[in-house]
């Protein structure tokens, strides 16, 4: 059923409030935000190697805290696996995500905490976004399409433990979904039931499972990666000989892992999906750091979630500085690791909008004016 528009409305704001207010004063809302890491910072081994209790001031951080990349971690990761927690963490982790290996040949492992799955509910905010927009509060009553990856992939053997492990996005959905108004099908805990294989007939058994259990159901809302949505339409094509937009009058599409999803991937979608609005998810296996909140084709960060920095030409200087058309690799401080180099390009456009642009490589500005060029959307929001 629908809530209550006014109650709906309430709920919305309430939710929405403290995006709303980081994005009024972001230096202010990042300033708060870093003494509110440093003090967890403090409980940790690594925090208290670095001096983290001592820290008062934003260039204290940078002199105590180096940026360091996944292979600067791995080690102090490895010994969280096999045991000493307390290294990185202020809590036991509830799972392990690792990346789908679009960033090198191996995964990588990243511990998920409670307080850390909390915040990734910020990836609802598209959603919350567009109904407080639109007043389409009937988004809420449909059913998400759920197209995320499993969340148990397999064991690990570290310090004596077996540890499940599997990919962000799926564990997110079994752990936080209750959490949100939408119901998604398929549940993760069918999804997982299939395993976590990697081959095409894997995927036809998700995508089938998908088809199954959404069949005759008011989808309202499509979530996930968008390559794997398209796949999926297109599995439906090949086995049922119809298309998604035959199937359902989905309002709101929130996908991620790409870039490029409101101009190099939008044509196909709308043309499989049908006119639904299209909202990107920015985020990584370690957080959830923006997502789109309007019309404009761009995410928006959560400032008062993470704390960001980026690597630019004329040195490292806050996200929120940044001046339009500029570039820079994104260095994250997340709950668990401070400083992280995250590796993606982000341009900044008209504020608070950015994109993810690719992979922090040379040829990232080259491939990325190409793409604009194709699609003639030429840098516009």
């Amino acid at each position: 059923m629908v809530a209550d528009p006014q109650q709906a409305a309430r709920m919305l704001q309430a939710a929405l409030q403290p995006f709303d207010d980081a994005l009024r004063s972001p230096a202010q809302a990042q300033e708060a935000l870093l003494h509110r890491l440093l003090q967890g910072y403090a409980q940790t081994g690594y925090g208290a190697r670095h001096g983290a209790a001592q820290i008062d001031t934003l260039a204290d951080y940078r002199r105590a805290f180096p940026v360091a990349t996944y292979e600067d971690y791995e080690p102090s990761i490895r010994q969280v696996m096999a045991g000493d927690e307390d290294l990185l963490l202020t809590e036991e982790p509830v799972g392990w995500a690792i990346t789908r290996g679009s960033t090198g040949p191996d995964s990588k492992f990243i511990p998920m905490t409670r307080t850390d799955l909390a915040m990734r509910v910020s990836a609802g905010r598209a959603v919350m976004n567009y109904v407080r927009s639109t007043r389409r509060y009937d988004v809420f009553a449909g059913v998400n399409l759920n197209l995320n990856f499993p969340s148990v992939v397999g064991t690990v053997h570290a310090g004596g433990r077996e540890l499940e492990y599997g990919y962000s996005s799926g564990i997110y959905t079994r752990r936080v979904s209750a959490a949100t108004p939408v119901r998604s099908l398929p549940t993760q805990d069918e999804i997982d039931a299939l395993g976590g294989g990697k081959t095409a007939r894997d995927w036809e058994a998700r995508f089938e499972l998908a088809y199954e259990r959404c069949r005759g159901q008011n989808v309202t809302l499509v979530g996930g990666v968008a390559p794997t949505a398209l796949r999926f339409a297109r599995y439906l094509r090949r086995a049922h000989d119809v298309y998604p937009k035959s199937l359902w009058r989905t309002q709101v599409m929130t996908l991620g892992s790409v870039a490029g999803i409101n101009t190099r991937y939008q044509p196909a979608l709308t043309a499989l999906y049908g006119p639904a609005a299209i909202r990107e998810i920015y985020g990584a296996t370690e957080g959830m750091f923006g997502q789109q909140m309007d019309e404009r084709r761009a995410w928006v960060p959560n400032y008062d979630l993470y704390f960001f920095e980026v690597e630019t030409r004329a040195g490292i200087k806050m996200l929120h500085e940044m001046r339009p058309g500029e570039l820079g690799s994104l260095v994250v401080s997340t709950l668990i690791l401070p400083r992280y180099k995250i590796g993606d390009l982000i341009l900044a456009l008209q504020p608070p909008y950015h994109r993810c642009i690719g992979r922090d490589r040379w040829w990232t500005p080259l491939s990325y004016a190409w793409g604009e060029l194709a699609s003639l959307n030429l840098g516009r929001l």
